[in-house]
C-alpha cells in the first residue's frame, strides 16, 4: 500500500534536482562564453588588413536584439499559462518565442552573408575567427532553444507537458533566458564597445 506514497515522494524530489542539474549546466556555458568574449576582446583590434567593427550595422542588429528580448517576454507568458493550467495559452506564447527566436537567426544568417561579402571570414583574421566563433556559437545555443521549444509545442498538442517529468517549460525558460542574457553581454561587447 506504502509504494504508491513513495513513488510520489521520489518523484517530487526529483525537480530541485533537475533544477539544480539546469543551473550547473548554465554555470559551464557562462564559463565557455566567458572564455570566448575574452578571446575576443584580446584580438578586437588584429583585423590583418581586413575589415573590422566598421562594417557592423549598429541600427539592423539592435533591431535583431530587441526581437530576441522580446522572446524572453514570450517565454515568461508560455511560462505563466502553463502553471495556470491554459494548454491554449502557452502552445500560442511557445510558438511566439520560437518565431521570435527564428527571426533572430535569419537576422544573424543574413548579417553573416553581408560581412562576408565586405571580405569579413573566419579566416581573414584573428578578429574575423573570434567574432564569427562567439557569435556563431551563440546562434547554435538559439537554435538549440528554438529546436526544444517546438519539442515542447509538440509535446501540449496530445498533453504529454509535464511539470515535474521531462524537459519542461521551466527548464526550457532558464536556457532561453540565460541565451537571451549572454547575447546582451555580447552585442554590447562585440558590437556597442567597437565603435
Amino acid at each position: 500500500m506504502t509504494s504508491p506514497a513513495v513513488e510520489t515522494h521520489e518523484h517530487h524530489d526529483i525537480r530541485p534536482i533537475r533544477k539544480a542539474a539546469m543551473w550547473v549546466f548554465l554555470g559551464s556555458e557562462c564559463m565557455f562564453f566567458g572564455s570566448m568574449i575574452a578571446t575576443f576582446l584580446l584580438y578586437r583590434n588584429n583585423t590583418a588588413d581586413g575589415p573590422g567593427a566598421e562594417i557592423f550595422d549598429i541600427p539592423f542588429t539592435s533591431a535583431s536584439s530587441f526581437v530576441l528580448l522580446m522572446s524572453s517576454l514570450t517565454m515568461v507568458l508560455a511560462h505563466n499559462a502553463f502553471e495556470k493550467r491554459d494548454a491554449r495559452g502557452t502552445r500560442i506564447w511557445l510558438l511566439a518565442t520560437a518565431l521570435l527566436g527564428t527571426t533572430f537567426l535569419a537576422g544573424q544568417i543574413y548579417e553573416f552573408t553581408e560581412f562576408v561579402h565586405k571580405g569579413l571570414t573566419l579566416s581573414t583574421s584573428s578578429f574575423g575567427s573570434s567574432f564569427y566563433m562567439l557569435t556563431g556559437f551563440h546562434g547554435a545555443h538559439v537554435a538549440i532553444g528554438v529546436l526544444m521549444l517546438l519539442a515542447m509545442f509538440y509535446l501540449s498538442l496530445d498533453g504529454r507537458l509535464y511539470e515535474d517529468r521531462g524537459l519542461n517549460v521551466e527548464l526550457v525558460g532558464l536556457y532561453w533566458h540565460f541565451v537571451d542574457i549572454v547575447w546582451i553581454v555580447i552585442f554590447t561587447v562585440v558590437y556597442l564597445l567597437q565603435v
